[in-house]
């Protein structure tokens, strides 16, 4: 009975995650241990939209382990707000100060995916097509589940069978100790290989919200580009590379000075390949409103530009009409530096779609005197509330990988493998600059150089999209990491001599306690036994 619960409850955190799916009918806890579930298409179909909308739970915890330690966030406060979880972006973590915790929360997921797997591979109903494109998700998604982990704990324990469901719950049975780098990789590997598998001849959906074969290939062109120059297996770039072209059917938005910012305002558009997907009556972003401003904090002091010109007393009180009455709770909790907004030329059409800036002008002096500067994030605030009866919701799809993503992994590519990655940055500057030419174009400067120009490219691009952190990881100079501290570069948040263990996460002390055989991150100090 045990056993029936959990599979009860676990299924029952998967379905109720997906507001869609409101009129399905789950059946008591009997239900699934009587064989009577698994039988029919529908069924797998909803523990499919299940999976996806844990995955949807996931967004800001990607956000989190992909952006927040990355140095373009301020730790401080510019509205009067305390600002979150300044220890992460600090880099104050620790045995007793994690940041994050459970493994952040990827295994629970993780089982349901075990458990489709091996459910699915066993039914018979289906045609071989349509098993194949329900397994190749499954596999594609977890491949991107542990991918995360990798980046965030190195080696973790790993567990590709539905251990409970199977029978084992004897949680001395079930502990587990953390696999190394190499196995976690390994295994990484294994599953993202196995969907490209079985999606061969399997057409992309054109719901650009679900996994798909072209997420697939992003992610194997991600996965081998980590491991070629992380793990420094300089073979895997050609894979990588091989990977990324072979997606097709995706193309930048271009021609227009709202090009950038219509990537997040149209669903399902030629740039995205795969999103998280936002609407309104069923799921809002969450927490994007805490990258915005407290409009209860303007306090008759903030204009739109650092000299006031609008006139003392126009001050700002709600210039994007973000504090409707059934909107999040808008406040700036999360800022991005304002030396990150000064780093787009002012003709960059990235700047404006993605920051809105705004300061506090003493305007009893002249010339006046702006004494702080700050930007709200503006890239995934959803539509006009003028086009929504009055009403805010940040509904914007959020992308998990988009064209911009691949041409710019492909020049890495070429970069790291001594060629010219100059047609694939040139695309991604002259859709910024669009209509208007590039007033700085890009000039190939050697391996070092580039590799900064394409750090600092993604950067600008990427705002809020998940990617600075692993980029310092990955992306090097003289054969360094971008995230170690240099005279060479402004971007390294780390001193390699003291706090070179400190690139991947430390796991708190409840996860040991209740499984022995998991020791601590390697250099953090421990209280364990």
């Amino acid at each position: 009975m045990n056993k029936l619960k959990y599979i009860a409850l676990a299924f029952t955190l998967v379905i109720s995650t997906m507001s869609c799916r409101k009129t399905l009918d789950l059946a008591p806890e009997d239900y699934f241990g009587d064989g009577n579930f698994w039988q029919n298409e529908a069924q797998v179909n909803n523990f499919m939209a299940g999976m996806h909308g844990q995955f949807r739970g996931s967004m800001f915890q990607f956000e989190r382990l992909g952006e927040l330690r990355g140095g373009s966030f301020s730790n401080v406060d510019r509205q009067n707000t305390s600002l979150n979880e300044l220890p992460i972006i600090q880099q104050d973590l620790s045995e007793n100060s994690t940041g994050i915790g459970s493994w952040a929360g990827f295994y629970e997921p993780i089982l349901q995916i075990n458990l489709f797997i091996q459910k699915v591979e066993a039914i018979t109903f289906l045609s071989p097509a349509r098993k194949n494109a329900f397994l190749g998700q499954a596999y594609g998604l977890r491949a991107y589940y542990y991918f995360h982990l990798l980046r965030t704990y190195g080696g973790v324990p790993i567990r590709l069978e539905p251990e409970v469901s199977n029978g084992k719950i004897d949680p001395i049975e079930l502990r587990k100790a953390r696999a190394t780098e190499a196995e976690v990789l390994t295994v990484i590997k294994g599953d993202v290989n196995k969907s490209i598998e079985l999606f061969n001849g399997v057409a992309t959906t054109s719901d650009k919200s679900q996994w798909s074969p072209n997420a697939s290939l992003m992610l194997k062109g991600e996965v081998y580009l980590w491991s070629a120059k992380v793990y420094n297996t300089t073979a895997d770039l050609a894979d990588a590379k091989a990977a990324l072209n072979a997606v097709t059917g995706t193309s930048l938005l271009t021609g227009t000075a709202s090009s950038f910012a219509n990537v997040f305002k149209t669903k399902n558009n030629s740039e995205i390949i795969f999103a998280i997907r936002y609407a309104v009556g069923e799921a809002e972003m969450p927490s994007v409103a805490q990258f915005t401003y407290s409009t209860f904090n303007f306090d008759g002091q903030h204009y739109k530009d650092s000299v006031a010109s609008a006139g003392v007393g126009n001050f700002l009180v709600d210039p994007l009409k973000l504090a409707q009455t059934n909107s999040q709770q808008v406040i700036q909790r999360y800022a991005y530096t304002f030396e990150l907004f000064q780093t787009y030329n002012v003709a960059d059409n990235r700047r404006n779609a993605t920051f809105y800036d705004y300061y506090k002008v003493n305007t009893g002096v002249n010339p006046r005197v702006p004494t702080i500067r700050n930007t709200a994030l503006v890239k995934f605030i959803g539509p006009d509330p003028a086009t929504t009866t009055n009403k805010k919701y940040f509904t914007d799809d959020w992308p998990v990988y988009r064209e911009a993503d691949r041409q710019l992994m492909l020049a890495e590519i070429v970069n790291a493998e001594g060629g010219d990655p100059s047609t694939y940055i040139k695309v991604v500057r002259d859709r910024a600059f669009a209509p208007l030419s590039d007033p700085t174009p890009f000039i190939t400067s050697g391996k070092d150089a580039n590799e900064l120009a394409i750090f600092a490219e993604r950067s600008k691009e990427f705002v809020f999209e998940g990617k600075r952190w692993y980029d310092l990881r990955r992306m090097k100079f003289a054969n360094e990491p971008l995230v170690f501290k240099s005279p060479n570069h402004k971007y390294g948040v780390l001193d390699k001599a003291t706090e070179g263990y400190e690139i991947l996460w430390p796991i708190e002390k409840a996860i040991w306690t209740n499984d022995p055989l998991v020791n601590q991150t390697p250099g953090y100090p421990t209280t364990k036994p």
